[in-house]
């Protein structure tokens, strides 16, 4: 792939990613939309743009996907709508990439795999930088909120971990998001209502459609491009972006605690990922 167009991709995904916290947060505070119907409404219409994307590369679209991952991206995206009740879009970002980076240190860790020097600094530090986000005080982000998006991060983490095991990532996505559909219309059925804009309904929908479908599709096609390295690293940019965007779009403002735990938290991630072995480069 020409690297202008690679370039131009990866800023496209990333900001597709970024624009997921903007739309949450504008049709769950802005237009104050129920979560469990934007939930709904972001995975079916995910579902629908990939099956679309899987239908016109072949006849038929595979059948991959399971109902483990289903079950991680549905733990993934609830606790993802109803966080973005109480935190801001850059806050909510910040935590959300914070919790899938350190979680997917958890395996080696768990195994009994001793860090370089280099990793376990840097994983220090983005502690020591998510400590310093969520002390209490003025600025501290909603305990309750904080929490689901963590979990929500988890839970990325695990569908992120799952993705090994499928042949075609674009069809394990279509197939994830079609079963996870189901239960997100029980949980629209048991703890939603029908309380939504037309601007609300449009934000769900973009969403899903875009900043989830496309967005993903997008992703993988440019990751074997990049190498897993490269990819981990640009992924710094989300958070950033979506605070920006909070700013901007949403008149969200800033605090320095903001500022010292993104330091914090995207610099130690940041030498994580400097400090894994060559073999990760590989795609």
């Amino acid at each position: 792939m020409p690297l202008p167009r690679l370039l131009l991709l990866t800023l496209l995904t990333l900001m597709a990613f970024a624009a997921n916290s903007v739309l949450c947060r504008l049709a769950l505070f802005e237009e104050r939309m129920d979560p469990a119907l934007f939930t709904l409404l972001r995975l079916t219409s995910g579902a629908l743009v990939l099956i679309l994307l899987c239908s016109a590369r072949r006849s038929t679209p595979p059948r991959q996907g399971d109902w483990g991952g289903a079950l991680c991206l549905i733990t993934y995206a609830a606790a993802f709508s109803f966080a973005y009740l109480t935190l801001t879009a850059g806050t909510g970002a910040l935590l959300l990439f914070a919790a899938v980076q350190l979680s997917m240190l958890a395996p080696p860790l768990l195994r009994g795999e001793r860090l370089p020097p280099r990793q376990l600094g840097g994983l220090l530090l983005a502690m020591a930088g998510l400590i310093c986000l969520l002390l209490p005080g003025l600025s501290a982000p909603d305990p309750l909120g904080a929490v689901l998006m963590i979990a929500a991060g988890i839970a990325w983490a695990c569908y992120t971990l799952r993705a090994p095991r499928f042949s075609d990532a674009l069809a394990a996505n279509a197939g994830h998001f079609l079963r996870a559909s189901l239960p997100a219309t029980l949980l629209y059925l048991l703890l939603g209502h029908l309380n939504a804009t037309p601007a609300a309904i449009g934000y769900a929908l973009a969403s899903g459609a875009l900043a989830s479908g496309l967005g993903y599709a997008l992703w993988y096609g440019v990751l074997p491009h990049l190498g897993r390295t490269l990819a981990a690293s640009v992924q710094l940019l989300v958070p950033p972006l979506a605070i920006l965007a909070g700013l901007i779009w949403l008149d969200e403002s800033g605090s320095w605690r903001l500022l010292l735990s993104s330091l914090g938290i995207l610099g130690g991630i940041a030498l994580v990922i400097a400090g894994r072995p060559p073999q990760g480069d590989k795609p």
